[in-house]
Order: structure tokens, then sequence, then C-alpha cells
């Protein structure tokens, strides 16, 4: 096991030496990057924003970077596994979908740590416990992925008229969407899985990912699903 379960060290001096081991001698050899200490600002805001559309423009006035180092930095972030680029999904039949990407990190203990989230129950009623859910589903979903040594086929949906969905399991010929809450019994959830009808393709029953205990029911199309199973 971790030596951060077996011997139960103590969780900021645990991520304290994972990133400082991650700065100093990783991120040193994959780009010989100079400031470090701007490079830990920077993912210290790329903590805060897990789960949000990438904005490199954004990120490089945040940080006094340029929008090329910006984009250098976040694909040294992904390359070294700390994040994951989640695209959006798009067909030539239609324009009208928003392209940018969204980001998430892979690590959410990591991510809390960076934002100085001191435990569970602070993280669960705070601001964030939204975004953090929606991040250790799409984190757990790209490891499962990676450990069936299967291409990643997850996307999101977004349009001009702000209807989304949260996630997109797309196959050659059918769709399959889920919506992600931290709700027992969410209202609503589906309400904009019709608007994949518009590319043709078979939609399969969609998962509403939320707190319930077990898979049930929530119409002819879709179910509640617990996300302990994921």
């Amino acid at each position: 096991m971790p030596k951060i379960i077996a011997d139960h060290v103590e969780r900021d001096r645990y991520y304290m030496d994972y990133v400082n081991t991650y700065l100093e001698r990783d991120i040193r050899e994959l780009s010989l990057v100079g400031k470090l200490n701007q490079f830990r600002d920077f993912l210290v805001f790329m903590a805060a924003r897990t789960s949000q559309e990438l904005r490199y423009n954004e990120i490089a006035g945040a940080i006094g970077i340029s929008a090329p180092t910006a984009r250098e930095w976040i694909s040294i972030l992904e390359q070294s596994g700390i994040i994951y680029i989640l695209r959006p999904y798009y067909s030539n039949i239609t324009k009208r979908l928003v392209k940018t990407p969204k980001v998430y990190f892979m690590d959410t203990g990591l991510a809390a740590y960076l934002c100085r989230w001191p435990n569970a129950e602070t993280l669960e009623n705070g601001a964030m416990d939204g975004a953090f859910l929606e991040t250790y589903v799409v984190s757990e979903l790209v490891k499962n992925y990676y450990n069936a040594g299967k291409p990643i086929d997850l996307y999101y949906y977004r349009d001009i008229d702000k209807k989304e969905i949260n996630l997109l399991v797309a196959k050659a010929d059918c769709l399959y969407p889920i919506e992600i809450k931290k709700s027992k019994t969410p209202e609503h959830a589906d309400k904009n899985f019709h608007v994949l009808k518009k590319f043709g393709l078979e939609i399969k029953p969609g998962l509403i990912l939320c707190l319930c205990d077990e898979i049930i029911p929530y119409n002819r199309d879709s179910y509640y699903c617990p996300v302990h199973v994921i």
C-alpha cells in the first residue's frame, strides 16, 4: 500500500513533500522551468479551478506569465499526470458548441491541499464541494480507462444556449450522457439530455451520478447511480 496509508503519514506533510519533489526534480527535468516559485503559484491557481474551463489568457494574467508559457506549463501538468484535459464534444453538423476544454486534477487530495482545505468536512461544506465531486468522478473514470488499457471516450457538452451535460461517453454510433450532482435525489438532472438528438446518434440511457444508495430508475431514459460504484 502507499506509504500515506500503510504508515498513516500526516496529510499536509505528505503533500508538502510531494509538491516539493515534483517541483524540484520532475519539473526541472521536464522543462527546466526557471521560476519555480511562480510555477508553484500556477499549480495552486490550477487546483482552485479544477472542473472549470481552461482559459490560457486568464491563467497568464493571474500568474504574470505569457499565454504561450501558460500553454507550456499546462502541457507539463498534463504530461506528468497531474491534470486531465476534458475536451468538448462536437461534430461538423453544428457550430453551436463551445470548444473550450475543461481541466481536472487527477488527485483530489493534492488539489485540496493546494487550495488549503484542511479536511473533508470543511471541503464538503465549502464553496468548491461540487467542483471536487465532479473532479473525483472524472478522475476515477479516467483511471478506469487507463487501468483497462482502453482509449478514453469521455467528453463534455455545452452550447451557446448554456445547455450543459457534465460527461458524455462517445462510441462509434451512440452517446451515453452522465450528470454529476451532489444530492441524494436530484430533480431534473437529465433536463439537457434531449439536446443530443441533434447529432443523429443513438442516445443510450443516461446516468445521474449522485449520493443515492443504489442504482434506481429515474425515468424511462435515465437512472440514479451512486457515485461510489465508479
